[in-house]
């Protein structure tokens, strides 16, 4: 049956190792390819000039795609970033394990010390290791019982960096102090630090309660409660002092660490997970960029965003790197225009359309939830300017870079992630099979490259009634011809076989590892 099933789909014949070798690349490498992570934060499909975008000049970003090539069919696995980036990180589905939805600010880690990592990997390749910005996959033990005074007992060394600099969740979240390294960074003895999801520390300040402290940003919904540089957040927190970010500094405080990191390995092949906040809410970007765009100030973030990554483009050319370092630029999840503040996103989006021309966005099952931006520059071995339909999943990276470095993985690893180095480099066409979305309600999608099958949902998310996005979110299944436009009309009743077969597929990835066998 199984094979029948793929067979009508015009998909049975596909093989997708995890180990298999890219003898071509191998040969073409000039040694070990450093390789740079671009994450951004709820940047859409449409937000780029180069994917058709009118509101923000990104230079930058299309001088990448210039030197690469731009995949207009490239999925993350989630709609939301927590989901996401644990499925990326591990190559493991992220529905697969139960506290991998969008975390807290004091959320214990999501991916535990003995599960084989991404940057585990590479750092058993030689390469030295790093992630800087935004992480959201919990530090710590025990959820809510960090001491934030004190080294972390877990971190990120412990899952394969060397060298971290992040923030533990988003800037929407407290706490707001970066963590070099398991460390508060620029920790103040004098203003020991306290953070609860639970309840308000006496004497802090709200939001909710003192609305006139809100001087940088005030909310559209929720966002009211601990209230850091006169920005209301989600959670509570007391003390910080002089460790506290201040969010028109973020861009600059990230890029400055990469940066440092680049030219302290320029002699050693390097892993670097860059992953920026600046679409992110709340936007607030440097003087520098703040107030200079149509679209306000989350048309002011993008261009931040494409200021930060020419800054890495240009100290590779600098240092000379440029040639050999493998560059990926990608998004977690889809965009949201309104996401909790009152930043005159929505009033200001003129014609500029974040999703482009898909459907639905950030927490949806449509395609916009997952369908991203992804970009691959690799200038020795890349011919640039090139655009590529291949249907592909940031859940593969995982073992491609494993292809890549020859690694072998050990048993039980990256259980989801195959080995489709060659779709990245440009040199096979060759569609992935499927490809499975996670809305943010745990709805899960199938989608070849023709159909796409969204399987009902009773949940009661209301994600749209303060963002306006289209969720898709059905009590009846959806089946839709991609080949007909995005998503436009339900086929689930015409077409019953094609749902069959394409729920079976799901049924069968669901059984861990068995799309291994298929």
């Amino acid at each position: 049956m199984k094979s029948n099933i793929l067979l009508s789909l015009g998909i049975g014949g596909i093989i997708l190792p995890a180990t298999s070798f890219s003898q071509e690349a191998n040969n073409q490498q000039k040694g070990s390819p450093n390789v740079i992570l671009i994450y951004a934060d709820d940047l859409g499909y449409g937000d780029l000039e180069c994917y058709g975008g009118t509101g923000a000049l990104t230079p930058n970003v299309n001088r990448l795609a210039r030197n690469g090539i731009r995949f207009i069919n490239a999925h993350a696995t989630a709609a939301t970033s927590t989901p996401s980036r644990y499925s990326m990180l591990t190559g493991e589905y992220a529905w697969r394990k139960k506290g991998t939805d969008i975390a807290t600010g004091n959320a214990g880690m999501i991916i535990r010390p003995e599960q084989y990592t991404m940057a585990d990997m590479f750092k058993n390749a030689g390469y030295k290791t790093a992630a800087v910005g935004k992480w959201h996959l919990g530090l710590g033990d025990q959820s809510g019982e960090q001491d934030w005074n004190a080294p972390l007992p877990t971190a990120l060394g412990d899952l394969g960096f060397d060298y971290s600099y992040i923030m533990a969740a988003t800037a929407d979240r407290v706490p707001c102090v970066f963590i070099e390294n398991g460390k508060v960074a620029n920790y103040d003895p004098s203003a020991p630090i306290e953070v609860s999801y639970k309840k308000p520390f006496e004497g802090e300040p709200l939001g909710k309660t003192h609305p006139e402290l809100l001087y940088n940003l005030k909310p559209s919904n929720g966002h009211n409660m601990a209230i850091v540089n006169g920005i209301g957040r989600i959670g509570y927190m007391k003390g910080g002092g002089k460790a506290l970010w201040k969010d028109e500094n973020i861009a600059d405080s990230i890029t400055t660490h990469a940066l440092d990191f680049i030219r302290e390995n320029k002699n050693n092949p390097f892993f670097l997970y860059f992953a920026t906040n600046d679409v992110h809410v709340p936007r607030f970007p440097h003087d520098r960029f703040r107030g200079k765009n149509q679209m306000g100030l989350r048309g002011d973030a993008i261009v931040q965003f494409d200021w930060s990554v020419g800054q890495l483009l240009n100290e590779l050319d600098k240092l000379g790197l440029t040639e050999n370092t493998l560059i990926i630029l990608s998004s977690d999840n889809g965009p949201v225009v309104d996401d909790g503040y009152a930043d005159r996103a929505e009033e200001l989006l003129g014609d500029h359309k974040p999703s482009g021309p898909l459907r639905g966005g950030k927490y949806s099952a449509f395609e916009a939830g997952t369908r991203i931006p992804a970009i691959v520059s690799w200038p020795a071995v890349i011919t640039g300017g090139k655009t590529s339909d291949v249907l592909a999943s940031q859940i593969d990276w995982f073992a491609s870079f494993a292809t890549l470095t020859n690694s072998v993985l050990p048993k039980g690893s990256a259980p989801d992630s195959f080995n489709q180095l060659d779709n990245w480099l440009g040199k096979d066409h060759t569609d992935r099979p499927w490809v499975i979305e996670q809305a943010a309600d745990h709805t899960l999608s199938v989608r070849t490259k023709d159909w796409k099958y969204i399987e009902t949902s009773f949940n009661s998310t209301k994600v749209d009634r303060f963002t306006k996005i289209e969720t898709g979110y059905s009590s009846e299944p959806q089946l839709y011809d991609l080949r007909e436009g995005i998503e436009q009309v339900n086929k689930a009743s015409v077409h019953p076989d094609i749902v069959f077969n394409l729920q079976e597929i799901l049924k069968e990835v669901r059984i861990k590892g068995s799309q291994k066998r298929l």
